[in-house]
């Protein structure tokens, strides 16, 4: 029981006079209470028997505690305007629904209420806001199931989700879309024609991308969209409205300068103008799907992930989730999501292509790979797949795989392509389509083997990524680093991730982006909190170290059996290169093949055997953001890496703490805004790298991806075959920084902060001083680019300067001295 059914319990305990006492529990996973909810409670204590240690608000049917969903209660008052918004994240329609509610709680007589619901997939996740707006107050602490109002702000929903869920008859449905009247009906699925005429549903459609794109805003229709709504809505006149939205939008957008407000003012009219009215047709209301083809799936995708993605799960029933009670989840299941919400995703041009493969190194969700065919397969190819000769493979044809389902459109792969006339270009995702079945085609492949190193950036591209499709924003900094040491070791991988950006991306159900390659081997992953995570990853690798050393003993004692020549040098061969990363899994696969055959009913062969997964060194990581490294899990970071033990550290250095909304990091260089730093850091970045270095035995280095590829490649594969401790600190452009070139240029925006020696790269390695060399090696070139051009490429900097220029100046100031003095520093360390 809970603690306050037990105290009230207690103070019955023993008396002669004892009223029932029932408890339950409510809000069980986060779910609503609904008035039904509270109805079937008093039910429940009407009953002879009344069912005590309940629950409401989930379907348990394996143990039976669950209480039935009374009737449908509507408590809101009458005359109160519902409103819902389904939209994508990032796209701005959050941030102009709070300042709906301002607008209407600030200039009108009306109460209102806002709640909002995210996915976990950061920008470019799913985001569905709920308002209501009245003039009596509003008690109803619940998302709302009956709504007046629906807006969808992607097309691409009307597949996925059910939209109208709840509509009122005679309510209103607004679309973002960008198809024409005539192209509606092809376009829109028969169960939500068939919803819009049954229920007389007032129908308009928009094309707010279009427009955006038009002024200039890329994907931000937020303000197009809101002053959409208050024309279709009524809840004030459109007139005043508009000039409410106009007066938010100085407010909102006045630091960024007078272009992006004109812009945004230029947006709010275009909503009222552009809206168009359908007449839904009296055949919607006959309106029938054809079968589609679906494929087998595995039951975890069937019964789960689809209907959690379709924002179904909470009427999934406790029973649904049986295979799943030990808490693991399958991996790889990301790959089943195809969420199609990028705007424009990239088409490959074989001609111009190099086959230099940055495209794929660079892309953060692995949605963009090369493969190499034989010329069966290319015979048996899709239509739609182009390819060419492979460069160095005579036998072989070289094709570059868009998912453009997969694809979040962020544009990095074209941006870095070094082709004279660029080998990718982006296009609209409905010209692209076909490459899905290219992408299926060549992903169900067998594999081949790499023709060239790993260890390069082409022969890296030829490893198959074991973490694709997460749940990152568009352009994300962090995933390509992640993406890339997974190529590199995730078949060995353990990681302990902190919370944080680089946890929520892939570890939120239902997908897992951590996938596995054609034998079943991949990444095993695990998060835990920022305070603790190094020490999560210490106690993975020590639970590892202990049965190791116990099968070491194990495969000494069978050596000396001396069963035969060949199983004997397999054993010393395993003792002698055990704790070695390379050629690991083949010196594994040799023994296990020969105690397959050999070990019969013996007792130490088959204790080996059984323990045939430790046979592989593990490659332990810690993976996680500077909030974690520099902040609130530095002590344990420090303990771990001080220890001397080998386990590798990953900082995603994003220089903010960006899963919790922006705020201020030890990371934070001076002069940066952030929460808690609105008016500019004041003191200078903490140097963990240098800190690191003091101890002399650990490995340490700092890469920025954009800037030098294969500096990144070399530190990553170091400071995995370093015996020992290794830290490496990534530099990450986040959403959070601003780009003003955009999320599509982060790579090129990791170029700039090393070319103005704002970053700079370098690696410490303690072996070379046993070969007599100078252990730390300076990256980096000199300074190139303006030191100050770099910070007022991104808004963190240039906000300040428009807000505060005083201030702006002399913090810009200070914070390139910082960088300059960290730049003396380690070309004193690389005696330079």
């Amino acid at each position: 029981g809970e603690p306050l059914y037990l105290d009230v319990k207690s103070v019955f305990y023993g008396r002669e006079w004892q009223p029932l006492i029932v408890g339950g529990r409510c809000g069980v996973g986060g779910k609503d209470v609904l008035p039904g909810h509270i109805q079937a409670i008093y039910e429940n204590l009407q009953l002879v028997q009344p069912k005590d240690h309940f629950t409401v608000g989930i379907v348990d049917d394996v143990t039976y505690t669950s209480l039935p969903l009374g009737e449908d209660i509507d408590t809101t008052p009458a005359g109160t305007k519902a409103c819902k918004f389904w939209g994508l994240g990032a796209d701005g329609t959050v941030g102009a629904n709070k300042n709906a509610i301002k607008i209407i709680g600030d200039h009108t007589d009306m109460y209102a209420q806002a709640y909002f619901a995210y996915d976990s997939k950061k920008s470019g996740g799913l985001t569905i806001s709920h308002l209501r707006f009245g003039h009596q107050p509003i008690k109803s602490p619940y998302l709302i199931n009956k709504a007046d109002f629906i807006a969808c702000h992607n097309q691409s929903y009307v597949d996925k989700y059910n939209l109208l869920a709840g509509l009122k008859k005679g309510g209103s449905f607004l679309l973002n879309c960008s198809w024409s009247g005539a192209e509606l009906s092809g376009k829109l699925p028969a169960a939500l024609k068939r919803y819009l005429f049954e229920n007389e549903i007032n129908f308009y459609t928009l094309d707010a991308v279009g427009i955006a794109q038009q002024l200039g805003l890329g994907g931000r229709i937020n303000m197009i969209m809101q002053s959409a709504f208050f024309k279709i809505a009524g809840i004030i006149p459109v007139e005043e409205a508009v000039g409410y939205l106009k007066e938010a939008v100085v407010k909102t957008y006045g630091h960024k300068g007078e272009k992006v407000v004109n812009m945004n003012m230029a947006a709010i009219d275009k909503g009222v103008e552009a809206l168009v009215q359908v007449t839904v047709p009296a055949a919607w209301g006959e309106a029938r799907d054809e079968a589609a083809a679906t494929g087998e799936v595995p039951p975890y995708i069937r019964n789960i992930l689809i209907p959690m993605n379709r924002q179904e799960g909470d009427k999934l029933p406790v029973s649904a989730f049986l295979p799943l009670e030990d808490g693991t989840f399958p991996l790889g299941t990301s790959a089943y999501e195809k969420r199609g919400i990028a705007l424009n995703v990239p088409c490959w041009l074989a001609d111009a292509c190099m086959q230099c493969n940055k495209c794929a190194y660079v892309c953060p969700h692995a949605a963009i790979r090369p493969v190499l065919l034989t010329g069966e397969e290319l015979g048996r190819a899709p239509q739609a797949l182009a390819a060419k000769p492979a460069a160095g493979q005579k036998s072989l044809s070289f094709v570059i795989a868009v998912s453009p389902y997969d694809c979040t459109g962020c544009g990095n792969c074209a941006q870095v392509c070094p082709a004279k006339d660029k080998a990718l270009v982006m296009k609209p995702l409905n010209t692209q389509l076909a490459q899905s079945g290219v992408w299926e085609y060549v992903m169900n492949l067998a594999p081949k083997t790499n023709p060239l190193t790993p260890f390069s950036v082409k022969g890296s591209q030829f490893e198959q990524p074991l973490l694709e499709f997460s749940g990152a924003c568009a352009g994300c900094g962090e995933t390509p680093y992640m993406k890339l040491v997974t190529q590199l070791f995730g078949d060995r991988m353990m990681v302990a991730n902190a919370t944080g950006c680089t946890s929520v991306f892939v570890g939120s159900p239902p997908s897992v982006p951590y996938a596995q390659n054609h034998r079943g081997h991949g990444p095993a992953w695990g998060n835990s909190l920022f305070e603790d995570n190094a020490e999560y990853g210490l106690g993975m690798f020590l639970g590892v170290k202990q049965i190791r050393e116990k099968l070491a003993l194990a495969i000494t004692a069978a050596a000396a059996l001396n069963l035969d020549g060949e199983f004997t040098r397999a054993c010393e061969d395993w003792r002698a290169h055990r704790d070695a990363g390379e050629g690991t899994r083949a010196r594994a696969d040799k023994l296990v093949g020969l105690l397959e055959v050999r070990k019969g009913d013996n007792p130490l062969l088959n204790e080996i055997y059984q323990n045939r997964d430790f046979l592989i060194k593990r490659s332990h990581w810690l993976f996680g953001g500077d909030g974690w490294a520099y902040d609130i899990g530095f002590g344990g970071l420090d303990h771990v890496l001080a220890s001397g033990e080998d386990i590798n550290v990953l900082v995603l250095d994003t220089e903010v703490y960006s899963n919790t909304g922006g705020q201020s990091s030890k990371a934070t260089p001076t002069a940066a805004v952030a929460k808690f730093a609105a008016g500019g850091k004041r003191t200078k970045k903490k140097d963990l790298g240098l800190m690191a270095m003091s101890y002399g035995y650990i490995y340490v280095a700092q890469i920025a991806m954009g800037a030098d590829p294969n500096q990144t490649l070399k530190a990553i594969a170091e400071a995995e075959a370093y015996p020992g401790p290794s830290l490496i600190i990534a530099y990450a452009p986040c959403v959070s920084h601003g780009l003003k070139a955009g999320m599509g240029c982060s790579q090129w925006e990791e170029k700039r902060a090393v070319d103005s020696g704002y970053w700079t790269t370098y690696r410490y390695n303690p072996q070379l001083t046993e070969q007599g060399e100078n252990p730390f090696k300076l990256d980096s070139p000199a300074p190139s680019m303006n030191f100050r051009d770099f910070l007022l490429g991104e808004v963190r900097y240039a906000s300040l300067q428009k807000q505060f220029p005083e201030t702006a100046e002399e913090l810009f100031a200070k914070t390139e001295r910082d960088a300059r003095q960290r730049l003396e520093t380690y070309r004193r360390l690389a005696g330079k």
